[in-house]
């Protein structure tokens, strides 16, 4: 089974900074829960080609796997893929103006398992989009905190 875990936001930012903050790799561990860490393979700033390093845990496993940037389009769009490890992933940011200072932004994570992934693909599918939300609802919290308190970042 393959998953397709499609996740959106409205963030009172706009639509720039949204951008800015979540493509930048050195902000992933602020607002991704389960992202433990984040290391380049290839040299800064971020472009098609860029790899990324990433060690997250997810349903209790740890996952050790190789981002690479496939299309950034800077403040619309980022695809990321990777095929190593269990489950070949491609990972999708959006952004979008959703009114005045405000940005919807979309978090898509899709791929099909193997192996004991394959397996878990339902369970795996429902938990994706749970941490996705709860991402999102982190990323938003930042954001917005921003507005008031000055720069955005934990």
């Amino acid at each position: 089974m393959a998953v397709d875990a499609l996740t959106e936001i409205e963030i009172a930012r706009p639509r720039v900074e949204v951008a800015a903050y979540a493509s930048d790799p050195g902000n992933i561990t602020a607002w991704y829960e389960k992202i433990e860490r984040v290391e380049w393979k290839t040299a800064p700033p971020l472009a098609v080609g860029s790899q990324l390093s990433f060690v997250a845990r997810f349903l209790s496993r740890r996952l050790a796997y190789t981002y690479q940037i496939r299309e950034l389009v800077r403040g619309e769009r980022l695809v990321m893929s990777t095929s190593d490890g269990p489950f070949p992933m491609e990972t999708t940011y959006t952004w979008e103006d959703a009114g005045a200072g405000r940005t919807r932004m979309t978090l898509r994570n899709r791929g099909e398992p193997s192996g004991f992934s394959k397996i878990a693909g339902p369970v795996m599918a429902r938990a994706m989009s749970r941490a996705n939300r709860k991402d999102l609802a982190l990323l938003k919290e930042i954001l917005e905190a921003s507005r008031e308190g000055g720069s955005a970042g934990r």
